[in-house]
């Protein structure tokens, strides 16, 4: 019999939908079928059960915060279960242990992320059996099917292993190391806050700085404009004044005098250059992309974003949303016209078709299995959901998806830029800028109004050489303007295109070809962390760097922390390791020399800092040097679902990482008040306690709360001999 694990209960029901199958406590049995001879068990992990352990459990020395005690290098890594996860551990661990378990099956997402999570799991079941991969990059019944019957060798994915416990291990010592000497150093200065420093996190903290403080110190000018209103036989046109790459005044006298100049004067048309441009569509989604395109049209958050994409690929209706790729195998791409087919019956879409192209292989832009890593583009999959049964934003982001896929199937857009030079009176000249769409192509399906230029319609009757004059001139009045806040969206493209910001062009090419700071799965929770801990504020979807990631970014100074040049360097090693071609071992001890520079170069720097301490809203946190780490005095314990932290929010407890986790534990349960204390238990053993008091109808009852990993709920649990429990 075989065991299958997946990364979460709705994937694990997936996984067995298309087989006869008997839903059982915490698992899913599957008949015996051709596929499954002797049957099969499907169970599931609730993201990552298992985590590396804290400082102090390698030596009780770490519980206090001390400078002297830093470095801290762990000989060898630990693991542990989460503990408001054990119930779910012990539950796999003991389908792991069944003597009629023969093989186990990860059947994970595929990626590093997900070999990390069941591989850690089996490692501290201590069972040793053999193994086998799932890699499918879909839930359909279809993909589902395809993908058991050709698994793969375990041995052929094990090398995702050793890469992601690698970034893992690193950036637990960069965290760990980093967030403890830059707090205590700042400590010094009398500011006893947790300054929590990551790989990823710090280079991508400094370029929202980097914007802020050129918005800080910019120092806005007035300009003054001249345009022209023309009229050439009849034909009407407006023109702005320049000369050379001038096209602004730096006083209104001069504006004033240029005015006068052309006042009713003669103007003759001196050139008219037209250049036409061809657009390709294009090209279709990888996870940042689309998540940019949801950010500006939406104003959704890249969490919110991929939060929806998983709700998509658990549905079955899109897939695999975490891909870094834009391309599509031919095998894929051979199931688009049945899948466009489909889409065509969508009132939404029905305007689209015919499509000008019924199929795109040989299409390289959209089809190259070369460029294909573990993941093909986001596509809509064969399994095409009703749209007015989904969710609003669902919808939204799933028409976005299909209306990519239909562009890519569309003509080029070609358009005329036309140029256009007007002289007054043989002296000042006045530049007109159009465009004309020759050919609409893609934008059919993907052009939005706001994504035009405004730009002057020229009369195309209009010719060199024509001859007229000007009508009216009005000066106006401007301001120079500081650069624009980045938005979330825009966040994502720049964390995907950090290489630009290296001096160094070989690790620019690194980075191109790691995709940056972070991964296609990791950017979003990124940005999420700079938000918890107080680092930068999204208001309006424009991005704000706060005074205490302003402090830390200055503290770093020229610490490689703060550039994309370690995870540069880092993100090619990782991948190497991935690929088979470096050693995870070799790379830990780099880490690890690293980590040495790391604070000694902090502690050397300390003594030079000249930036202005500010004083910081107080943000309830225990001071770092009594061993609470970062968290907050009213921080009860890991959220169970996300593992942000639990609060006390006054009218309720709940998870910090909300509106896009929404855990919460009531005050009040049946009548019985429910104390911080009791919730800090839960969150730490997943149970309290036996509580006194609960009251339903006439009866007054005792039981204990516990966190329900497989259905994500509280629920009660009593004792064997009361007879009392309420019905």
């Amino acid at each position: 019999m075989q065991l299958i694990i997946a990364e979460k209960p709705d994937q694990g029901a997936k996984l067995a939908a298309p087989f006869k199958h008997k839903k059982q406590q915490g698992y899913i049995e599957i008949a015996p079928c051709s596929q499954f001879p002797e049957g099969a068990y499907v169970g599931w992990a609730v993201g990552h059960i298992c985590e590396l352990v804290p400082p102090e459990a390698y030596d009780p020395i770490y519980k206090r915060w001390n400078l002297d005690t830093l470095p801290i290098l762990p000989p060898k890594f630990q693991h542990k279960v989460t503990p408001s996860k054990a119930k779910q551990f012990q539950l796999l661990k003991g389908l792991l242990q069944r003597p009629n378990v023969k093989e186990i099956i990860i059947a994970s997402d595929a990626g590093r992320e997900g070999e990390y999570i069941v591989r850690i799991i089996i490692q501290l079941s201590g069972v040793k059996k053999p193994m086998k991969r799932l890699w499918i990059s879909s839930l359909t019944p279809k993909s589902v099917v395809q993908g058991f019957s050709n698994l793969m060798e375990e041995e052929q994915t094990r090398n995702l292993y050793y890469e992601a416990v690698s970034r893992s291990c690193a950036d637990w010592l960069v965290g760990m190391n980093g967030s403890r000497v830059y707090s205590l150093l700042f400590q010094r200065r009398g500011v006893r806050e947790v300054f929590s420093t990551g790989r990823v996190q710090s280079p991508t903290l400094a370029l929202i700085v980097a914007r802020e403080k050129e918005i800080q110190n910019f120092k806005s000018e007035p300009f003054w404009e001249l345009k022209a209103q023309f009229d050439m036989d009849g034909l009407n046109y407006e023109g702005t004044w320049f000369k050379g790459e001038q096209t602004r005044f730096a006083s209104a006298e001069e504006a004033e005098q240029a005015r006068v100049r052309c006042e009713n004067k003669p103007a003759t048309i001196t050139s008219i250059h037209t250049e036409r441009k061809e657009f390709q569509p294009p090209q279709l989604f990888n996870l940042s992309a689309l998540q940019a395109a949801a950010n500006q049209i939406y104003k959704y958050s890249p969490q919110q974003t991929l939060n929806i994409l998983q709700q998509l690929y658990l549905e079955g209706y899109i897939s695999y949303p975490r891909s870094d790729s834009a391309y599509v195998t031919e095998e894929e791409a051979k199931q688009f016209p049945d899948i466009l087919q489909k889409l065509s019956r969508f009132e939404s879409l029905a305007s689209y078709y015919p499509l000008p192209n019924a199929s795109i292989i040989g299409n390289k832009r959209f089809v190259n299995a070369a460029k294909v890593s573990d993941h093909y583009a986001i596509v809509p999959t064969e399994q095409v959901p009703n749209l007015m049964r989904l969710k609003e934003e669902q919808r939204r982001l799933y028409e976005l998806i299909a209306k990519r896929l239909i562009a890519a199937h569309y003509e080029k857009a070609i358009i005329n830029y036309t140029k256009l030079t007007t002289t007054v009176a043989e002296e000042d000249t006045f530049v007109t800028k159009g465009k004309q769409i020759m050919q609409e192509g893609w934008r059919k399906v993907l052009y939005r109004q706001e994504d035009d230029d405004e730009e002057t319609m020229i009369p195309p009757q209009l010719a060199e050489g024509a001859v007229g004059h000007v009508t009216s001139l009005q000066v106006k009045e401007g301001k120079t303007q500081p650069p624009k806040r980045y938005t979330e969206g825009q966040l994502i493209t720049l964390m995907k295109t950090a290489g630009k910001h290296l001096d160094n062009s070989e690790l620019e090419k690194v980075l191109e070809r790691t995709e940056g700071l972070g991964t296609e799965a990791t950017r979003a929770g990124i940005i999420s962390v700079l938000k918890d801990r107080k680092y930068i504020d999204v208001k309006k979807n424009m991005v704000y760097a706060m005074p205490k990631g302003i402090m830390l970014i200055d503290a770093l100074g020229e610490s490689v922390l703060a550039s994309a040049e370690m995870t540069a360097k880092w993100e090619q090693r990782l991948h190497e390791i991935g690929q088979g071609q470096a050693s995870p071992q070799s790379f830990m001890e780099q880490a690890k020399k690293l980590t040495h520079k790391l604070i000694q170069d902090a502690i050397d720097n300390e003594k030079s800092w000249s930036f202005v301490i500010q004083p910081l809203e107080q943000e309830e946190q225990n001071s770092p040097s009594h061993g609470k780490g970062n968290a907050h005095s009213d921080e009860l314990g890991p959220c169970p679902i996300c593992t942000k932290p639990v609060v006390d929010k006054k009218v309720m407890y709940g998870c910090t990482g909300y509106p896009n986790c929404r855990f919460t534990v009531s005050k009040k349960i049946l009548g019985k008040a429910i104390s911080s204390a009791t919730v800090k238990r839960l969150l730490a053993k997943g149970e309290t306690s036996m509580l006194k008091g609960f009251k339903k109808g006439d009866k007054v009852f005792e039981a204990a709360l516990v966190w329900n990993a497989t259905d994500s709920k509280i629920t009660f649990q009593f004792k064997a001999s009361d007879k009392d429990k309420p019905k």
